[in-house]
């Protein structure tokens, strides 16, 4: 039970975070996974099969604020979808840390440039449907390879384009559902299909797995309302600074500081 409640308690701060922000869940509720010593196809397994439940929610609630971008949903969805469901299949059979360093520069890069662009104070641009597509594609095979990098990837390059924040974390946290949805449908056809080796694991953390669903539920319905309310240079300021973290934290995951 005590494991339960430590995970509900990850699960509510990292949806608080990625509600707010955009990205940060399935990060935060991964790396606690892993200190764990949960194997990384399990980790980004347990975590999708709780981001079912919590990105629904905080759908739910970016939809009730109007943070929605509609015309930009679709082909961020379908693009996301694809690439979700090719990250998964290739995660359950390698091992994703061979593509953690490139991924570790693009956060670091990123943040860097948001954070640039806050200082600046400039206005939104017109985001084009084409630019969504292929942004969508690799936010969801990395989202799949590292159990979270859809927001880190597709909310950062849509707030350094010049998308309003409130409308990039919007659209993307709605269009993560879809993706979710997809990424633990290929798990389970993988478990089907014994493309999965390790899959037995799973059932070894399933309390770990209901803390997060449960915390992140508790925290879901605020996302839309927090997003809709903190300002513009703000929100800009936080997805930068969120993205600097999480490289930092990753790049000494890989040179061994944490497990």
């Amino acid at each position: 039970m005590d494991t339960f409640f430590l995970f509900l308690l990850v699960g509510v701060v990292a949806q608080a975070v990625d509600g707010a922000l955009g990205m940060a869940y399935g990060v935060i509720s991964s790396s606690v996974l892993l200190a764990f010593g949960v194997p990384p196809a399990t980790a980004s397994a347990s975590v999708h099969g709780a981001e079912v439940f919590t990105t629904a929610a905080s759908a739910g609630s970016h939809i009730w604020h109007r943070n929605v971008e509609w015309r930009l949903l679709v082909p961020l969805a379908v693009a996301g979808v694809i690439g979700g469901c090719l990250g998964a299949y290739v995660l359950a059979g390698l091992d994703g840390d061979v593509i953690k360093p490139f991924i570790v520069a693009y956060l670091a890069g990123m943040g860097c440039y948001i954070l640039y662009r806050a200082t600046r104070d400039q206005k939104p641009r017109h985001i084009p449907r084409w630019l969504v597509a292929p942004l969508g594609l690799v936010g969801g095979f990395f989202d799949a390879i590292g159990g979270g990098g859809w927001g880190p990837t597709v909310s950062s390059a849509m707030v350094g384009a010049g998308a309003e924040p409130r409308r990039a974390i919007g659209t993307v946290n709605t269009a993560e559902f879809f993706l979710t949805v997809a990424i633990s449908a290929t798990f389970v056809w993988a478990l089907m299909t014994g493309h999965w080796k390790d899959a037995d694991a799973l059932e070894n953390h399933l309390p770990a797995v209901a803390g997060l669903v449960v915390g992140g539920l508790m925290a879901a319905p605020f996302a839309g309302w927090i997003t809709k309310t903190v300002p513009q240079r703000a929100l800009t300021y936080g997805v930068g600074g969120l993205l600097l973290l999480l490289a930092g934290f990753q790049g000494l995951q890989l040179a061994g500081v944490f497990a």
